[in-house]
């Protein structure tokens, strides 16, 4: 017989019977949360919430009202007011019906994504700069949504493995999860690799990549703004809200070979630098990297990526084989002869939109595509290339995937007053690596 006294007896009961009202409630949600995301929307509407307001926010927005059925935006959040106010303008002006946002389901802040996750919205897309991806994804997936995330995915390894450990549970509650490396829904793409992964010239040993251009734009420093405001308004030129441009705009050409590949590099080795754009208003960035990796079949991709005006410019992959040659970006195959074997003109292009189509009519159908793995990778395979050449060494993808080196723990920002991840010297320049040298730290 127990000496427990009665009230404790009772007490105990009452936590037991509480606790397992909780635990039934919590798995009621949780599996109205999963039938939700597991059932076909049909001619239902689609509800959507935009998570960053920039160019690209607002051009996956109105992409994706574009496709068939209603998709309506119900909820909008930046951190920036004028971001927010410019996205809805620019949407309204072009699906006036479908936008739905009220000032109830406008949020500006640091915190503002949490008020998207919390509204009645089915799927979220993820637009800000690349360092919140993370953050953002993982909050999406505990609320049950869908996500629609540009890439890259992260700007480094502990980010790559919070977006990975996040699609785990996303595949769980059968959730869609589509990262926006449009290649891989051009038709003109899908032809052309399926020949290739077909042989047609044969055992691919080497492969190519570029993103050569002229460079992107610079918003001044403006009176009385933060050290942190000024980053996150110049994000593009800041490793832990970018990653550099090698992981923001190259990881599109990268993301191509590693699909050839049907892997991802075992090493990588190269170099970098900044020859022209060096300016204090061009952060910590490189304006150009050229490497080599090393996948585990012995093939090689070598990727040149280069912001500088004047120079030759391309923006394509192309693969060699024992049998032939591919321009991939272009969709023509040629035998060791020179003779032409197929050519992808008049299919598809438009990726951009392609990816919501694809997207919007698989949510229709009850299917649950997800993309989130091999878009972490992708990304992961860009910082491998940008640990290389800012360190000038040879880096392993498993140490670099393992790497606990975090640029920023942005879950600690609430407030653009907040210590930025980084400051400028007296002269207003940032620390920028330098190849061989012991204080540039990579790992």
């Amino acid at each position: 017989m127990s000496n427990e006294p009665k009230s404790s007896k009772k007490s105990r009961r009452d936590f037991i019977k509480k606790s397992t009202i909780l635990v039934a409630g919590s798995t009621v949600a949780g599996n109205l949360q999963i039938a939700r995301a597991a059932h076909a929307y049909g001619d239902e509407v689609i509800k959507i919430g935009l998570v960053g307001c920039g160019g690209r926010g607002t051009g996956a927005a109105i992409q994706a009202m574009n496709t068939n059925g209603d998709v309506h935006l119900v909820a909008m959040a930046d951190v920036f007011e004028d971001r927010l106010q410019g996205a809805y303008r620019a949407i309204k002006s072009k699906h006036n019906e479908k936008v739905k946002v009220t000032p109830d389901t406008m949020f500006v802040g640091l915190d503002a994504y949490k008020k998207v996750m919390e509204s009645d919205c089915d799927l979220v897309i993820l637009a800000t700069p690349p360092g919140f991806r993370p953050l953002h994804f993982e909050a999406g997936v505990n609320a049950g949504k869908h996500v629609f995330m540009e890439k890259p995915v992260a700007t480094d390894a502990p980010g790559v493995r919070r977006v990975l450990d996040a699609n785990k549970i996303a595949k769980e509650k059968n959730l869609c999860v589509q990262v926006g490396l449009q290649r891989r829904h051009e038709e003109a793409y899908i032809e052309t690799m399926k020949r290739l992964h077909d042989g047609a010239i044969g055992d691919i040993v080497l492969s190519r990549a570029y993103w050569n251009g002229g460079g992107v734009w610079v918003r001044p420093r403006q009176a009385n703004q933060s050290e942190l405001e000024y980053q996150m308004r110049n994000w593009y030129y800041f490793n832990w809200l970018c990653g550099d441009h090698i992981n923001e705009q190259h990881i599109h050409n990268i993301d191509v070979i590693n699909w050839l590949a049907n892997d991802f590099p075992v090493s990588a080795q190269g170099q970098g630098g900044r020859e022209v754009r060096n300016g204090k208003d061009h952060g910590e960035i490189f304006d150009h990297h050229l490497i080599e990796f090393t996948y585990a079949s012995g093939m090689k991709m070598f990727s040149q990526c280069r912001h500088i005006q004047g120079c030759w410019n391309s923006v394509s992959e192309h693969a060699h084989g024992t049998a032939g040659t591919c321009d991939i970006a272009a969709g023509r195959i040629w035998d060791v002869d020179g003779k032409e074997l197929f050519n992808a003109r008049g299919l598809g292009r438009g990726g951009h939109q392609q990816e919501h189509h694809d997207m919007f009519a698989d949510l229709r159908e009850g299917k649950r595509p997800n993309e989130g793995d091999y878009g972490a990778k992708s990304t992961m395979t860009a910082i491998l290339g940008r640990m290389a050449t800012y360190s000038g060494k040879m880096i392993q993808w498993d140490d670099a995937i393992n790497s606990d080196l975090s640029l920023c723990n942005v879950d600690e920002l609430s407030s653009l007053d907040d210590d930025a991840p980084l400051s400028p010297d007296a002269d207003g320049n940032y620390n920028v690596a330098v190849p061989g040298n012991k204080n540039t730290v990579v790992l």
